[in-house]
């Protein structure tokens, strides 16, 4: 019999979105520098994506359906987006429907002139505010929470729009990395809690705002700074300058942007997304030994763990997988049927390296346990005499509410089996998870993390009806 298709993204917690900006006072083209840096993001989001361009007190936006290339293969759009200040977006759902009507940037006309929004994250008082903007006769062309931001700027547009962007930061509740144009600014903000990531880079006299340091990278710019927590930094001919809009907490970054979500070149509040991983790695082993003839990563965020288990370990690493560079996160086979017959489209086991061998598969993470299920099924099906699965992270058992798309708690087998009922429904020979205190160390906790999704502790309250 074959083996089913891997396709491995059904089985993961989906990439929340990804924003970038830059304002330019030496003629840079900010509209390419955008493009570029959105390439970078792009495994952040490959629903929709977006540039909006400042041009003497004007904004235009060019966004639509797909990846950055197909969004921008004609390459008159981005030659049309001329000016001295650009944000961009890379978008997938985690409130509104997927459709171009909710890409973003998202633009609007007011009293306080033209303004775009790129948002990372997920409110959870949007309904209320909604209402209550509704009731006060404002409109809403979309269906997601970032335009209830926009929302809530035009509500205190009197106060003028630093002291209205103010107010609005106090107002919502959530997670938010956020950048924004005006009329004559690049604006970016990060949560009071910090739980989405936010950093700052520079090229001359370009600043640039990002969601991860790997797209300040691939762009030539210098790592200047993260955002801070309830910090709003406002870009303009003037150069840089920041407020709160709160009294500063703790950072309770996503785990999981080091877990899975960011990419391995990337540092996050000071913190090596691939040394992190690497060291997960090594714990792992540490926690939960085990005999075997290799090891293997799950490409490609469980590569890095794999490394460590093998340093800690001495049991040596191989390639266990091809995957198919050409499949995008979002391949979907036409139909289930034909799901289960394709072979190796998204990954291809090296049958060679596997036979007649005890192995280790390391994974980032199990969600649901259909995709664990099949990596173990090809496996055996490729000659493996042994199968041990180990995780990288603790049990996911409950819902993120701040900017993943995630499934109900009933679909999340982490919450309804316990390790040897996971172990036996995925057919390995043993499983074993990273322990919250590993996961802990693997990050070299000097700040917090948000952890809710293993232990249902959130850095703030679930969504609520209160404003």
């Amino acid at each position: 019999m074959r083996p089913p298709i891997l396709d491995m993204e059904m089985d993961k917690f989906k990439e929340e979105c990804g924003v970038f900006g830059a304002y330019s006072k030496d003629g840079m083209d900010v509209s390419a520098l955008t493009y570029y840096g959105l390439y970078a993001l792009q495994h952040r989001g490959e629903e929709s994506c977006g540039i909006a361009v400042l041009n003497n007190k004007e904004i235009q936006c060019t966004k639509g359906m797909g990846l950055v290339t197909e969004v921008f293969k004609d390459k008159g759009k981005l030659d049309k987006l001329k000016g001295e200040a650009a944000i961009g977006h890379v978008r997938y759902s985690t409130s509104g429907d997927s459709c171009e009507c909710n890409a973003q940037p998202l633009l609007t006309q007011g009293k306080l002139g033209s303004m775009s929004i790129a948002h990372n994250g997920n409110l959870t008082n949007a309904n209320v505010i909604k209402e209550l903007l509704e009731d006060s006769g404002f409109i809403f062309q979309t269906s997601i929470d970032s335009e209830v931001i926009l929302g809530l700027i035009a509500r205190y547009a009197k106060k003028g729009i630093e002291k209205a962007i103010f107010s609005t930061m106090q107002a919502i509740k959530g997670s938010f990395a956020i950048v924004l144009l005006t009329d004559t600014q690049l604006i970016g903000v990060r949560d009071h809690n910090g739980i989405r990531p936010l950093c700052i880079g520079k090229i001359n006299e370009t600043f640039i705002l990002s969601s991860e340091s790997a797209a300040l990278d691939s762009v030539g710019a210098e790592f200047i700074r993260d955002v801070e927590p309830g910090e709003i930094v406002i870009i303009d001919e003037n150069g840089l300058r920041s407020l709160s809009y709160c009294e500063r907490t703790s950072c309770e970054t996503c785990s999981f942007e080091y877990i899975y979500f960011a990419r391995p070149d990337s540092v996050i509040d000071g913190i090596s997304v691939y040394e992190s991983r690497l060291r997960a790695g090594e714990i792992l082993y540490d926690e939960c030994p085990v005999d075997a003839d290799i090891v293997i990563g799950v490409p490609d965020s469980g590569i890095a763990a794999a490394v460590g288990f093998s340093k800690a370990s001495g049991i040596p690493y191989e390639i266990g997988f091809v995957k198919n560079k050409y499949v995008g996160r979002t391949f979907i086979a036409p139909s289930q049927e034909l799901r289960e017959t394709l072979v190796g489209v998204k990954l291809n086991p090296l049958k060679h390296v596997i036979e007649g061998k005890r192995v280790v598969v390391i994974d980032d993470s199990i969600v649901r346990g259909t995709t664990s299920k099949r990596l173990v099924d090809v496996l055996k099906k490729a000659g493996a005499k042994e199968v041990h699965f180990r995780v990288s992270s603790p049990a996911v058992k409950y819902p993120c509410y701040f900017g993943i798309d995630t499934p109900y708690r009933s679909q999340l087998i982490g919450a309804n089996q316990d390790v040897e009922e996971i172990k036996e429904s995925i057919g390995a020979d043993s499983l074993q998870y990273i322990t919250m205190e590993g996961l802990l160390k693997s990050l070299k906790k000097h700040r917090g993390f948000c952890l809710g999704c293993f232990n249902g502790e959130y850095p703030l309250a679930p969504p609520t009806e209160e404003f």
